[in-house]
Protein backbone atom coordinates (compact mmCIF):
# COMPACT_ATOMS: atom_id res chain seq x y z
CA UNK A 1 0.00 0.00 0.00
CA UNK A 2 1.41 3.40 -1.03
CA UNK A 3 0.81 6.28 1.35
CA UNK A 4 0.92 9.98 0.53
CA UNK A 5 1.89 13.31 2.03
CA UNK A 6 -0.55 15.99 0.88
CA UNK A 7 0.47 19.66 0.94
CA UNK A 8 -2.83 21.48 0.76
CA UNK A 9 -3.36 25.19 0.12
CA UNK A 10 -6.29 26.59 2.08
CA UNK A 11 -6.83 29.76 0.08
CA UNK A 12 -7.68 32.99 1.86
CA UNK A 13 -10.72 32.15 3.99
CA UNK A 14 -12.11 29.16 5.84
CA UNK A 15 -14.51 28.29 2.99
CA UNK A 16 -11.95 28.47 0.19
CA UNK A 17 -10.69 24.90 0.50
CA UNK A 18 -11.23 23.04 -2.78
CA UNK A 19 -13.22 19.92 -3.56
CA UNK A 20 -9.94 18.28 -4.61
CA UNK A 21 -8.51 19.05 -1.16
CA UNK A 22 -11.59 17.69 0.65
CA UNK A 23 -11.35 14.46 -1.36
CA UNK A 24 -7.69 14.12 -0.34
CA UNK A 25 -8.46 14.85 3.32
CA UNK A 26 -11.08 12.08 3.39
CA UNK A 27 -8.17 9.62 2.86
CA UNK A 28 -5.94 11.09 5.58
CA UNK A 29 -5.49 9.64 9.05
CA UNK A 30 -3.61 12.69 10.31
CA UNK A 31 -4.14 16.37 9.45
CA UNK A 32 -1.69 19.11 10.45
CA UNK A 33 -2.09 22.88 10.18
CA UNK A 34 1.04 24.96 9.66
CA UNK A 35 0.63 27.88 12.06
CA UNK A 36 3.89 29.82 12.12
CA UNK A 37 4.13 31.75 8.84
CA UNK A 38 0.89 33.75 8.84
CA UNK A 39 -1.66 35.47 11.08
CA UNK A 40 -4.84 33.50 10.38
CA UNK A 41 -8.07 35.45 9.70
CA UNK A 42 -10.08 32.58 11.19
CA UNK A 43 -9.57 29.96 13.91
CA UNK A 44 -8.86 26.23 13.96
CA UNK A 45 -12.41 25.30 15.03
CA UNK A 46 -13.92 27.08 12.00
CA UNK A 47 -11.59 25.16 9.71
CA UNK A 48 -12.32 21.84 11.45
CA UNK A 49 -16.02 22.43 10.82
CA UNK A 50 -15.34 22.95 7.10
CA UNK A 51 -13.23 19.82 6.63
CA UNK A 52 -14.95 17.63 9.25
CA UNK A 53 -11.58 16.48 10.62
CA UNK A 54 -9.57 17.07 13.79
CA UNK A 55 -6.55 19.28 13.16
CA UNK A 56 -3.15 19.16 14.90
CA UNK A 57 -1.23 22.45 15.02
CA UNK A 58 2.29 22.16 13.59
CA UNK A 59 4.94 24.70 14.54
CA UNK A 60 8.27 25.35 12.79
CA UNK A 61 10.06 22.72 14.90
CA UNK A 62 7.52 20.04 13.95
CA UNK A 63 7.77 20.73 10.22
CA UNK A 64 11.51 21.36 9.97
CA UNK A 65 12.13 18.26 12.09
CA UNK A 66 10.57 16.30 9.20
CA UNK A 67 8.69 13.87 11.46
CA UNK A 68 5.67 14.50 9.18
CA UNK A 69 7.61 12.91 6.31
CA UNK A 70 8.37 9.92 8.52
CA UNK A 71 4.67 9.52 9.41
CA UNK A 72 3.72 9.60 5.72
CA UNK A 73 5.63 6.33 5.22
CA UNK A 74 2.95 4.56 7.28
CA UNK A 75 -0.27 6.54 6.70
CA UNK A 76 -1.78 9.31 4.58
CA UNK A 77 -0.88 12.67 6.10
CA UNK A 78 -2.03 16.18 5.17
CA UNK A 79 -0.35 19.48 5.93
CA UNK A 80 -2.73 22.42 5.58
CA UNK A 81 -1.09 25.72 4.62
CA UNK A 82 -2.79 29.11 4.49
CA UNK A 83 -2.97 30.55 0.98
CA UNK A 84 -0.74 28.76 -1.50
CA UNK A 85 1.07 25.62 -0.24
CA UNK A 86 4.55 26.39 -1.59
CA UNK A 87 5.12 30.01 -0.52
CA UNK A 88 7.58 29.12 2.25
CA UNK A 89 10.97 27.50 1.57
CA UNK A 90 10.28 24.98 4.36
CA UNK A 91 7.41 23.51 2.38
CA UNK A 92 9.58 23.02 -0.71
CA UNK A 93 12.16 21.30 1.54
CA UNK A 94 9.40 18.90 2.65
CA UNK A 95 8.94 17.83 -0.98
CA UNK A 96 12.68 17.32 -1.47
CA UNK A 97 13.02 15.30 1.76
CA UNK A 98 9.95 13.21 0.91
CA UNK A 99 11.41 12.25 -2.46
CA UNK A 100 14.70 11.33 -0.81
CA UNK A 101 12.89 8.97 1.60
CA UNK A 102 10.64 7.51 -1.08
CA UNK A 103 7.46 9.21 0.21
CA UNK A 104 4.98 10.30 -2.45
CA UNK A 105 3.83 13.94 -2.30
CA UNK A 106 0.74 15.57 -3.78
CA UNK A 107 0.51 19.37 -3.88
CA UNK A 108 -3.00 20.84 -4.02
CA UNK A 109 -2.85 24.50 -5.03
CA UNK A 110 -5.04 27.40 -3.94
CA UNK A 111 -5.15 31.21 -4.11
CA UNK A 112 -2.66 33.30 -2.15
CA UNK A 113 -1.97 36.93 -1.31
CA UNK A 114 -0.18 37.15 -4.69
CA UNK A 115 -3.51 36.56 -6.43
CA UNK A 116 -5.53 38.81 -4.14
CA UNK A 117 -3.39 41.96 -4.45
CA UNK A 118 -4.65 42.36 -8.03
CA UNK A 119 -7.85 43.70 -6.45
CA UNK A 120 -5.99 46.91 -5.59
CA UNK A 121 -6.07 47.75 -9.30
CA UNK A 122 -2.29 47.70 -9.62
CA UNK A 123 -1.16 45.88 -12.75
CA UNK A 124 0.11 42.49 -11.64
CA UNK A 125 2.99 42.27 -14.11
CA UNK A 126 4.38 45.54 -12.70
CA UNK A 127 5.26 43.98 -9.32
CA UNK A 128 8.96 43.37 -8.69
CA UNK A 129 10.62 41.28 -5.98
CA UNK A 130 8.65 40.68 -2.79
CA UNK A 131 10.14 41.97 0.48
CA UNK A 132 9.73 40.50 3.97
CA UNK A 133 9.74 42.80 6.99
CA UNK A 134 10.93 41.03 10.16
CA UNK A 135 9.83 42.17 13.61
CA UNK A 136 12.57 44.22 15.27
CA UNK A 137 14.17 43.20 18.53
CA UNK A 138 16.15 45.47 20.89
CA UNK A 139 19.45 44.05 19.61
CA UNK A 140 18.43 43.41 15.99
CA UNK A 141 16.79 46.02 13.75
CA UNK A 142 17.24 44.89 10.13
CA UNK A 143 16.41 47.38 7.38
CA UNK A 144 17.89 45.53 4.41
CA UNK A 145 14.43 44.68 3.03
CA UNK A 146 14.26 48.31 1.86
CA UNK A 147 16.98 47.52 -0.69
CA UNK A 148 14.36 45.46 -2.52
CA UNK A 149 12.07 48.51 -2.59
CA UNK A 150 14.95 50.55 -4.02
CA UNK A 151 15.68 47.91 -6.70
CA UNK A 152 12.01 47.76 -7.66
CA UNK A 153 11.72 51.53 -7.87
CA UNK A 154 14.74 51.60 -10.18
CA UNK A 155 12.82 49.47 -12.71
CA UNK A 156 9.48 51.23 -12.08
CA UNK A 157 7.98 48.25 -10.25
CA UNK A 158 5.64 47.93 -7.26
CA UNK A 159 6.84 46.25 -4.04
CA UNK A 160 4.75 43.89 -1.95
CA UNK A 161 5.97 43.86 1.66
CA UNK A 162 4.96 40.87 3.78
CA UNK A 163 5.20 41.48 7.52
CA UNK A 164 6.34 39.12 10.27
CA UNK A 165 3.68 37.10 12.08
CA UNK A 166 2.34 38.96 15.11
CA UNK A 167 3.63 42.37 14.01
CA UNK A 168 1.06 45.07 14.75
CA UNK A 169 0.41 47.56 11.96
CA UNK A 170 1.41 50.67 13.93
CA UNK A 171 4.76 49.05 14.80
CA UNK A 172 5.30 47.89 11.19
CA UNK A 173 4.66 51.41 9.93
CA UNK A 174 7.27 52.89 12.31
CA UNK A 175 9.79 50.24 11.22
CA UNK A 176 9.02 50.93 7.57
CA UNK A 177 9.48 54.66 8.01
CA UNK A 178 12.80 54.34 9.85
CA UNK A 179 14.08 51.78 7.32
CA UNK A 180 13.14 54.05 4.41
CA UNK A 181 14.98 57.00 5.98
CA UNK A 182 18.08 54.86 6.47
CA UNK A 183 18.05 53.88 2.78
CA UNK A 184 17.16 57.37 1.49
CA UNK A 185 13.79 56.29 0.13
CA UNK A 186 10.89 58.76 0.16
CA UNK A 187 7.59 57.10 1.01
CA UNK A 188 4.47 58.91 -0.18
CA UNK A 189 1.15 57.14 -0.60
CA UNK A 190 1.07 53.49 0.44
CA UNK A 191 -1.46 50.72 -0.11
CA UNK A 192 -2.39 48.64 2.91
CA UNK A 193 -4.39 45.44 2.36
CA UNK A 194 -6.16 43.80 5.28
CA UNK A 195 -7.46 40.21 5.27
CA UNK A 196 -7.83 40.00 1.49
CA UNK A 197 -10.28 37.34 0.35
CA UNK A 198 -12.22 37.37 3.65
CA UNK A 199 -15.36 39.15 4.87
CA UNK A 200 -13.08 41.58 6.78
CA UNK A 201 -11.21 42.62 3.62
CA UNK A 202 -10.16 46.27 3.42
CA UNK A 203 -7.87 48.16 1.05
CA UNK A 204 -6.50 51.56 2.05
CA UNK A 205 -4.59 53.99 -0.15
CA UNK A 206 -3.28 56.79 2.06
CA UNK A 207 -0.45 59.20 2.63
CA UNK A 208 2.08 58.14 5.26
CA UNK A 209 0.89 60.89 7.62
CA UNK A 210 -2.70 59.66 7.37
CA UNK A 211 -1.63 56.08 8.07
CA UNK A 212 0.26 57.18 11.21
CA UNK A 213 -3.05 58.32 12.73
CA UNK A 214 -4.93 55.33 11.38
CA UNK A 215 -5.68 52.53 13.83
CA UNK A 216 -8.14 50.54 11.74
CA UNK A 217 -5.77 47.90 10.28
CA UNK A 218 -6.01 44.42 11.72
CA UNK A 219 -3.95 41.27 11.04
CA UNK A 220 -3.32 39.74 8.58
CA UNK A 221 -2.26 42.65 6.39
CA UNK A 222 0.38 43.52 3.85
CA UNK A 223 1.86 46.80 2.63
CA UNK A 224 2.46 47.79 -0.98
CA UNK A 225 4.89 50.52 -2.00
CA UNK A 226 3.66 51.53 -5.46
CA UNK A 227 6.10 52.41 -8.20
CA UNK A 228 6.89 56.08 -8.80
CA UNK A 229 5.07 56.26 -12.16
CA UNK A 230 1.58 54.82 -11.95
CA UNK A 231 -0.41 54.05 -15.10
CA UNK A 232 -3.55 56.21 -15.38
CA UNK A 233 -5.77 53.10 -15.00
CA UNK A 234 -3.92 52.23 -11.77
CA UNK A 235 -4.45 55.81 -10.51
CA UNK A 236 -8.20 55.57 -11.17
CA UNK A 237 -8.45 52.19 -9.43
CA UNK A 238 -6.46 53.35 -6.37
CA UNK A 239 -8.47 56.54 -5.91
CA UNK A 240 -11.46 54.35 -5.05
CA UNK A 241 -9.52 53.24 -1.94
CA UNK A 242 -8.21 56.69 -1.07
Amino acid sequence: WIFMLYLIGLGLNEKAISKQALDALSKCKRVYLENYTVDFPYNKVQLEEQINKKIILADREKIEGLSIVDEAKKLNVALLIYGSPLMATTHITLIQESREFGVKVKVIQNASIFDAIAETGLQFYKFGKTASMPAWKPSFKPTSFMEIVKQNQSIDAHTLILTDIGLEFSTALKQLEKSAQEHNIKLKKLIVCQALGTKNQKIHYKELEELRKFSGVKKPYCIIVPCLKLHHIEVQALEAYS
